[in-house]
């Protein structure tokens, strides 16, 4: 197989930002450019406010609805969060999981992300998980460690029959909103590292038909290149996704490498 088997997947992590109207206005303006193409997979995960009224302009167009979290546990006594079904409800499809930010900021662990991305299958969302280094790690030569681990710990217990609704995403840690990137032969490396995590996991046919997305700040005049190589199939995009015409670019890209 080859990477002609998977679909370009490009992801827009809002993070918290944009507000219901916000959303409104730019989602709209993406459906204008993006809402009737088929050749690229487009994907918006607005803050957990927004999901509502974003659902309710993309439900004819084919760009997919994403949310930026969720709990492990289908309801109980867990204040401020939301789970599976409730964003079934809502007509999303995928969940971002294990995002550095979560890492950092709510000491989320590959364990704790493990049940989240177990719970994310058996409820019908596709798991976008998150795995990468610090920049601590990296000048310790630790990337590939530190990686591997990320994603063994966090597809644990994963059925090979439903590991095809999995996508992970790469982030280095010290690219995230910081303006610096990955070169796109530094990128390739540990996507391909971490497409042979898969085929050891889940086989090589199937591992082939897992997307593997690079996160650490894709933009417009790199995204083609990044784009190009052998295992980056997408990205996800953060700071760029909240400005359509940026956003839109690096779809082109995708677009481009894929006619």
């Amino acid at each position: 197989m080859s990477k002609a088997v998977r679909k370009y997947l490009i992801a827009g992590n809002w993070k918290m930002n944009k507000n219901a109207a916000e959303a409104v206005d730019l989602v709209k303006e993406l459906q204008l450019e993006a809402g009737d193409q088929f050749l690229v997979s487009v994907l918006v995960c607005p803050p957990f406010t927004a999901l509502e009224s974003v659902a309710g302009i993309i439900e004819d167009s084919s760009i997919h609805l994403g949310a930026q979290n969720m709990h492990p546990e289908p309801s109980g006594a867990y204040t401020g969060e939301v789970s599976a079904e409730m964003l079934r409800h809502l007509f999303v499809t995928f969940v971002i999981l294990g995002h550095s930010e979560r890492r950092q900021y709510f000491n989320e662990t590959d364990a704790f992300i493990n049940t989240k991305v177990l719970a994310a299958l058996n409820g019908s969302l596709k798991p976008i998980v998150c795995v990468g280094e610090t920049l601590e790690e990296r000048e310790a030569e630790r990337t590939l460690e530190v990686v591997s681990s990320q994603v063994k710990g966090c597809l644990e217990g994963v059925p090979e029959e439903k590991a095809d609704q999995l996508v992970i995403a790469y982030e280095p840690v010290w690219a995230i909103g910081t303006g610096k990137t990955a070169t796109p032969e530094m990128a390739q490396e540990v996507h391909a590292l971490i497409r042979g995590l898969l085929k050891e996991q889940f086989g090589e046919v199937m591992a082939e038909r897992i997307r593997i997305l690079y996160g650490g700040s894709m933009k417009p005049d790199n995204a083609y290149e990044l784009l190009s190589q052998e295992d980056i199939d997408g990205g996800l995009i953060g700071g760029a996704s909240l400005q359509a015409r940026a956003f839109l670019k690096i779809m082109e890209s995708a677009r481009a490498l894929s006619s």
